[in-house]
């Protein structure tokens, strides 16, 4: 089969042709593609490519200790390596697995003002502070930040084309419901999606074998690879209790309510103790937070109480791959989505609107008569986002369109098994549009 097509490679095309080009942080979750995605670039684009791995090749770690002068590196990696050629305005160098060399990150400015070379770095960012990459290489740098395959890409990679996906755009900006066939065919896309998830290798597997064999277990060891990265890479925090975190999203995300409670992660268990635990999963890219809004109103940053939040795993697949083996075979023989609470469309649509460059919000009032899974907005309004996965009542969503005490929210969004529609409060999806969301709320 032929590689995957993935945002990235026009992201890095733009990149390259750019006037004002600096050094590229590409940042992501383990087994999300980065790697392939650059090899493939550079080897379209460039006449000469250096390619070093921080944790392959351990020998290259040393090449920035006599300072970090350009000719010095070159210098010091051409010793390790003379086969290697650098030839200006033609050579790509890609530093991959930065977490393992921070030095290579304080290099950055003089490859900037040296401006020669093209330079791409790579990395998980696991268990480091991305502070201290930042503060290394401040102004001197662009980030990009990678994840798993969006629903988007996963259509691509089932061999769907673009003037197909700008059909779906065209029903929701008019407002049309898709045809019985459409509709149909797309809810079979998105199921077969959430199974399996976006993680470029097992998309792979499932594409070209057309079934669900051996795609669980690709999602298991994923899931123990990301166990082992947490012991190798947790530094000064107690890898046991981020571990404890890791393996406890399943079961809040099947409770009630969901919230995330450090109490009740194991007996015992104090906030204290877990200081930072959350947010080293966050920064390592494999789980989504989203945080519980103290008002409902703009703006949406810093109006939230960081004590009261939901955790999500970035790929959906992995939170099936998680799931006992009941669960499994239901998912898998009968796509019964329904049997987790909903927590398996809530994840899907956090992942979808992340992947979308949101950050995540959600709010439950004290009394507990409103609640709303997301929170986003277009350039006027607050949006409240309700992902159903019946299609019971919306009467949340209702209060807070219908009262004036909200007065930032001019409408909502209800994403359900159901066809496009609008009733003048708010406009029904299928929950496969979601990935068009702020395409679609750019242009009200």
């Amino acid at each position: 089969m032929d590689r995957l097509k993935r945002k990235v490679d026009q992201y890095l095309i733009e990149w390259k042709n750019s006037k004002d080009k600096k050094p590229l942080i590409v940042k992501g979750a383990r087994q999300i593609g980065k790697t392939e995605a650059i090899r493939n670039f550079a080897k379209k684009n460039y006449k000469s490519i250096v390619e070093i791995n921080f944790v392959i090749q351990k020998q290259y770690k040393d090449i920035f200790d006599d300072g970090y002068e350009v000719d010095t590196v070159l210098k010091n990696i051409s010793l390790r390596n003379p086969e290697f050629e650098f030839i200006p305005g033609e050579t790509l160098i890609f530093f991959d697995e930065l977490q393992d060399c921070i030095n290579c990150a304080t290099s950055l400015k003089a490859f900037n003002e040296d401006g020669r070379f093209d330079v791409i770095c790579s990395g998980s960012l696991m268990g480091i502070n991305y502070n201290q990459i930042e503060s290394n290489s401040v102004g001197n740098k662009i980030d990009y930040d990678m994840y798993s395959l969006d629903f988007e890409e996963f259509l691509w990679a089932k061999g769907y084309k673009e003037e197909q996906i700008e059909s779906l755009y065209e029903h929701m900006t008019k407002v049309i419901p898709l045809s019985e066939t459409e509709l149909n065919v797309m809810f079979e896309n998105f199921k077969e999606y959430m199974i399996i998830g976006g993680m470029p290798a097992i998309v792979n597997k499932f594409i070209t074998q057309k079934n669900y064999s051996g795609t669980l277990a690709m999602q298991k060891q994923i899931l123990l690879d990301y166990e082992e990265d947490i012991t190798k890479y947790a530094g000064g925090l107690d890898q046991g209790k981020i571990l404890n975190v890791y393996r406890k999203i399943p079961a809040f995300l099947g409770n009630e309510n969901k919230k995330f409670q450090i109490s009740k992660v194991e007996k015992g268990a104090r906030s204290r103790e877990y200081v930072g635990t959350v947010e080293w999963l966050v920064n390592s890219g494999i789980i989504n937070i989203s945080y519980c809004m103290e008002q409902t109103e703009l703006p949406l940053k810093g109006n939230y109480n960081p004590d009261n939040y939901r955790l999500y795993f970035s790929d959906t697949g992995l939170l099936i791959g998680s799931l006992d083996d009941e669960v499994q075979e239901d998912l898998r023989n009968n796509k019964n989505f329904n049997t987790y609470k909903g927590a398996i469309y809530e994840n899907v649509v956090s992942d979808m609107l992340v992947k979308q460059g949101y950050q995540l919000y959600f709010y439950k009032n004290e009394k507990g008569t409103i609640e709303m899974d997301f929170f986003v907005r277009d350039k006027d309004s607050l949006i409240p986002i309700e992902v159903k996965a019946n299609d019971g009542a919306t009467i949340s969503l209702n209060n807070l369109i219908n009262n004036e005490k909200y007065k930032d929210i001019q409408y909502g969004i209800k994403l359900c098994y159901k066809n496009i529609g609008f009733n003048g409060k708010f406009y029904t999806f299928p929950y496969f549009l979601a990935f068009l969301l702020k395409r679609f709320l750019r242009q009200k």
